[in-house]
């Protein structure tokens, strides 16, 4: 679900003003984690990596990788 910019305003309205701090905190860090990486506004997740695998002659399924790097962290 795609909010619009008046209706985070209003929702973070709600909020008791020590709840506001958090969501000012974490938009911080978002803003900061995401500028390093210089992505703008209209950037969006790319599934460029998608099929990245496909010549690898792998029989491992996306289930079992996701377990697999649970493991290896």
């Amino acid at each position: 679900m795609f909010t619009n910019e008046n209706n985070i305003e209003e929702r973070i309205q709600e909020l008791p003003n020590d709840l506001k701090k958090e969501v000012l905190d974490y938009v911080d860090f978002l803003l900061n984690k995401y500028k390093s990486k210089d992505i703008k506004k209209t950037d969006s997740f790319k599934f460029d990596w998608e099929g990245g695998l496909s010549d690898a002659n792998i029989k491992i399924s996306s289930v079992d990788l996701q377990h697999k790097a649970l493991d290896w962290r």
